[in-house]
């Protein structure tokens, strides 16, 4: 299984991005999620969905402004960003397959965000 996200890009704060995930094999079983790393710190989770996108959760630092989804026709996952603060720059990355505490199995390459303010 491949991942491949894009998306990424330049934005003011305030400003929208939607970031894509897609993976090459089959992945609809897979819970999936979104991680990002800032300049300097740890990477840290951000958002996962359920295989069949019936439950999802996040960090607290984005409820309610990002959202989380996936098409499993398209073997994809999204993250609509809304609201975007200059904290949320970072390189964000999808992963897929929960291996329960140890993380993900299966990691893309990461989009950078650059959010000015």
């Amino acid at each position: 299984v491949q991942l491949q996200a894009s998306g990424g890009g330049l934005v003011q704060a305030g400003g929208s991005l939607r970031l894509s995930c897609t993976a090459s094999g089959r992945t609809f079983s897979y819970t999936k999620a979104w991680f990002r790393q800032a300049p300097g710190k740890e990477r840290e989770f951000v958002a996962s969905i359920s295989s069949n996108g019936f439950s999802t959760d996040y960090a607290d630092s984005v409820k309610g402004r990002f959202t989380i989804s996936r098409d499993n026709a398209k073997n994809a996952v999204y993250l609509q960003m809304n609201n975007l603060k200059p904290e949320d720059t970072a390189v964000y990355y999808c992963a897929a397959q929960r291996l329960g505490p140890s993380g993900y199995g299966y990691w893309g390459q990461g989009t950078l965000v650059t959010v000015s303010s």
